[in-house]
C-alpha cells in the first residue's frame, strides 16, 4: 500500500479502526486486571478503582462538619415558635350572626312559600 495514493475517505477508515482498536485493548486491560484480582484472591472492586470509606473516616468528617456549623451558628439564638393567638368571638357577635343567618333563612322560606 502506497501511503500517497490514501484518499482521505481512506484515512478516516483507519482512525476510525485505530480508535476502535485502542477501545478493545483497553476492555482487553480491564478484563486482564479483573482476572489476576480474581486470582490473588483481592476484591474485583478494589481492582475497578471503586472506593469506599471506612465508618471511622465518616464519622470524623461528620463530626468536622457539625464543628464548622457550629461555628458558623455560634451566637445564633433559636428561634421559639410564637404561639398564635386564639381569636374568641363575644356572645354578642355571636348572637348578632344567628340572627342575621335566621333572618336569611325566613326570608328564603317566604320566597319559596309565595311561589
Amino acid at each position: 500500500m502506497n501511503l500517497t495514493t490514501l484518499t482521505s475517505s481512506d484515512l478516516a477508515k483507519i482512525t476510525t479502526l485505530l480508535k476502535k482498536k485502542e477501545a478493545l485493548l483497553e476492555r482487553v486491560a480491564k478484563v486482564d486486571a479483573k482476572l489476576s484480582a480474581f486470582e490473588s484472591g483481592t476484591p474485583v472492586a478494589a481492582v475497578a478503582g471503586k472506593r469506599t470509606m471506612s465508618p471511622a473516616a465518616r464519622a470524623k468528617i461528620a463530626a468536622a462538619q457539625k464543628k464548622r456549623w457550629a461555628k458558623i451558628n455560634k451566637g445564633k439564638k433559636a428561634a421559639k415558635p410564637v404561639a398564635k393567638k386564639k381569636w374568641k368571638m363575644s356572645a354578642a357577635g355571636r348572637a348578632a350572626i344567628a340572627a342575621a343567618a335566621k333572618a336569611r333563612w325566613a326570608k328564603v322560606r317566604a320566597e319559596k312559600a309565595k311561589k
